[in-house]
């Protein structure tokens, strides 16, 4: 291990986070496991995908 982490490790050894962080991450990260899961399950709707686009739209 590189010795910055072990730095880190040891100062959040002695002051851990709030719990109330901890649960905010944990709210964030269950956030975006629902978001993946929508997505993979129910898919991403039509009407928010971009259709591509030509470079220049003067020239035909």
């Amino acid at each position: 291990m590189n010795f910055r982490h072990l730095m880190r490790m040891n100062k959040w050894a002695r002051n851990p986070p709030s719990e109330a962080r901890v649960k905010l991450v944990f709210g964030i990260v269950a956030a975006c496991l629902v978001l993946v899961l929508i997505e993979k399950f129910i898919g991403w709707p039509d009407m928010l995908t971009l259709e591509p686009q030509r470079r220049n739209p003067m020239r035909y």
